[in-house]
């Protein structure tokens, strides 16, 4: 008798967890990382070269049974020689015949557990208090009610790569963004048909931005609750000038910044996030050497300068005409991001040239990107009367803290709260 008493029970239980699941106010919600916000794996295969004794293919020692390692983030890369051999693994190539970009020859990749949360939370599990990254965000929606795999879904994606104008193939991003349409519908096919919230974080919400309006109108209506992208560089950003003339370590005192730069200007995600000339108007120098000055008009110039020419056709043919085509997607925006936190927005080079660092003069912003970039979308839809958008600046937020620092995790929070509140009183007037 006891065991059937405690098999009804436990009958009662589970159907409670069914009829609360069933009836959640939640929204699913889909989170959408940043360049460099994922785990990145890679296997060497036998048409690998390697570029120095370091960089064989016995490294690194820790590998799985079919030989996929962590290439992205792994601690040696801090390590000079082995800085080299990240350097030529995490490189692209962009093939003219082809007119896309490919990995290094030899060098495969994969991001691991698309869907899942987990490739976002730390960069390296091994690592947590040094490389977390989503996951006091997910710890905070947790705490209003997300369950990771149920209600709440992560997108990583090969951060290296990214998109095309109209015409022109890119079939990594693509994939992406086939994948992320799938994730967002299965999402919503799992959660009573409810539509998604997705929220990006930086070079995440130009991805956004396109899946929306690369799909029609009535499949947006369907699918899509609302958008919220946190510190979106919809305008690029002066301090992507900076990476591809001498390299970036992005503040990590061991890595010389000039091992990475061709690693970094053949990303195709960085050429996606120089500064528009859409938003920086010709009259605003972002570059000033000796003998020449650089706005975002002269971008194809710079990049035969400082010895980049490579760049340039992919630059004019596959990025220009996707950045000066922001638009509207009809669907409930929010952009929340940092101010008053000093962000380079002038580059001074000396006699010494594109391989030393810069001077920067500063200007406003979130550390990172330009407060032009952040706020673009105020007065390129100001006349978008279908377009709903609300902008919530976050003073003294950075780039990245906005992701951990308390006042910026409570204000996305109740912006999600406040997106499910309303939801909720829609279908209660229905």
């Amino acid at each position: 008798m006891r065991g059937l008493g405690l098999k009804l029970a436990l009958l009662r239980i589970a159907m409670m967890l069914c009829v609360c699941k069933a009836t959640s106010t939640l929204h699913p919600l889909i989170l959408v990382p940043g360049s460099g916000g994922n785990q990145l794996e890679a296997r060497l295969t036998t048409g690998y070269k390697p570029s120095g004794l370091f960089c064989g293919r016995f490294y690194p020692i820790s590998k799985d049974k079919e030989g996929w390692f962590r290439l992205w983030f792994d601690p040696s890369v801090l390590l000079a020689p082995f800085t080299k051999c990240f350097n030529q693994r995490m490189m692209l190539y962009y093939d003219p015949d082809l007119d896309d970009y490919c990995n290094a020859p030899g060098v495969e990749t994969r991001v691991p557990e698309f869907g899942s949360t987990n490739s976002l939370l730390y960069l390296n599990p091994n690592l947590k208090r040094l490389t977390a990254y989503m996951a006091p965000l997910v710890k905070f929606l947790e705490g209003i009610g997300y369950v990771s795999g149920e209600t709440m879904f992560g997108a990583p994606y090969d951060f290296r790569y990214g998109l095309a104008a109209e015409g022109h193939p890119s079939h990594v991003g693509s994939k992406f963004l086939q994948d992320l349409k799938d994730l967002i519908e299965k999402a919503s096919a799992s959660n009573g048909g409810k539509p998604v919230i997705l929220l990006s974080h930086s070079l995440g919400g130009l991805y956004v931005l396109q899946l929306l309006n690369r799909n029609p109108p009535s499949w947006r209506r369907r699918f899509i609750r609302h958008f919220i992208a946190l510190s979106a560089p919809w305008g690029g950003t002066v301090q992507e000038m900076l990476t591809f003339a001498s390299g970036s370590s992005f503040g990590v005192p061991l890595v010389d910044p000039l091992l990475v730069r061709g690693e970094q200007r053949s990303s195709q995600s960085n050429l996606w996030l120089m500064p528009s000339p859409k938003l920086f108007g010709p009259g605003k120098a972002l570059v000033i050497t000796p003998n020449k000055a650089y706005s975002a008009h002269d971008i194809p110039e710079f990049l035969k300068d400082i010895g980049y020419p490579e760049g340039v056709i992919p630059y004019i043919s596959r990025i220009l005409p996707m950045t000066e085509a922001l638009a509207a997607p009809n669907v409930g925006l929010t952009c929340i991001f940092g101010t008053g936190v000093n962000t380079p927005e002038t580059l001074l080079y000396g006699k010494a040239g594109f391989n030393k660092q810069p001077e920067a003069v500063y200007g406003d912003g979130d550390g990172t990107v330009n407060l032009e970039s952040l706020s673009a979308l105020e007065s390129l839809w100001v006349f978008e009367k279908n377009q709903p958008l609300k902008v919530i600046r976050l003073s003294g937020i950075s780039h990245t803290s906005i992701l951990e620092v308390r006042a910026a995790l409570d204000a996305i929070i109740a912006e999600i709260s406040s997106i499910n509140s309303k939801a909720q009183t829609e279908v209660s007037f229905e």
